[in-house]
Parts: structure tokens; sequence; C-alpha cells
């Protein structure tokens, strides 16, 4: 009798250097999770919709995405942190909190993780705590990294990375 083991799962990274560029990784994330496969996508850097883990949105039934539960806009924190970017800061680790725990359970098919780069540049995930986390990810699980300054030792560990350098 022969096994066969189990394949690993991929790590894509799609980079540039503007935001908001990605929609193909979400339109594909929805018609794998239609075709059967569970999602999660986690936007660390998209504020605005005061979601959370406790209101991610679930579609198809098997894809779950979420935002930080924070109204305002997220961008670059200052060294001296204001009680509004302490309240971004707890909300973004929030959602990176779930993200982890999920991708350390390996119930995920495909994981997106969307600016997680800029989350980790701009002061609002520790870069090795995310590296360590990826490093450690369960079973085929395959993994997307999307947005910009994706730090390299991420791009070291990707199976492909695809760089845009213009806005389409």
């Amino acid at each position: 009798m022969y096994l066969l083991n189990k394949s690993e799962g991929q790590i894509y990274v799609y980079t540039a250097p503007f935001r908001g560029s990605f929609s193909g990784v979400y339109s594909k994330a929805l018609r794998i999770a239609g075709l059967g496969s569970y999602v999660l996508i986690s936007q660390f850097l998209k504020g605005g919709v005061n979601q959370g883990v406790e209101r991610s949105l679930l579609l198809c039934g098997r894809l779950e995405w979420m935002r930080p539960s924070f109204t305002g806009y997220l961008d670059e924190l200052s060294f001296k942190l204001s009680e509004r970017e302490i309240l971004a800061t707890k909300a973004v680790q929030e959602v990176w909190n779930y993200t982890k725990e999920q991708l350390l359970k390996g119930g995920l098919d495909q994981l997106v993780l969307d600016e997680l780069g800029l989350a980790i540049s701009w002061g609002y995930l520790d870069k090795q705590e995310v590296l360590t986390a990826v490093k450690s990810r369960a079973g085929r699980m395959d993994i997307i990294l999307t947005g910009p300054l994706v730090p390299i030792e991420l791009m070291a560990m990707a199976d492909r990375v695809k760089q845009s350098s213009r806005k389409s």
C-alpha cells in the first residue's frame, strides 16, 4: 500500500508600490469558496466600517471576510501614540490574533492577508510574531499576501511573487 504525502500549502505574494490593486485576488477567493473551499480574508488596514471579528462577513457559507473594528482611516503610527492610534492598534491586533489562530489551527484552505506588510511596517504588528506564525502554519493552507511593503523575509518564503509597478 502506498501513502501519498499531503501537499504543503503555497505562499503567494502580490505586491505593488501603491494600495488597493488586488481585486483579482478577492474574486478568486470568492470563487474557490463558492466551489467548497474554506477561505479567510483579513484586511488589516481597511478601517471605516467598524467591523471587527464579531461582525465579520460570511459569504457562500465558506468565506469569512474581516476588517478592524475601527471607524477611521488607518495610517502609519506616530512615535507617541495618541488615544486614536491606541484604539486603531487594538483593532488591527484583534484581527491579527483571530487570523493567527486560524492560521495555526489549519481549518482553512486559503488565507488572504491584505496589507499585512504595511501593518508591520507602520507599527501595528510585530514582524517576528508574523514570521513565526506563517512558518508554523498548519497543513495545506495556501497563504496570499497582498499590498505594498511586504517584508523581505516573507517574500523569501513565497513560492510565487508577483510585483506590479503600475496601477491597474
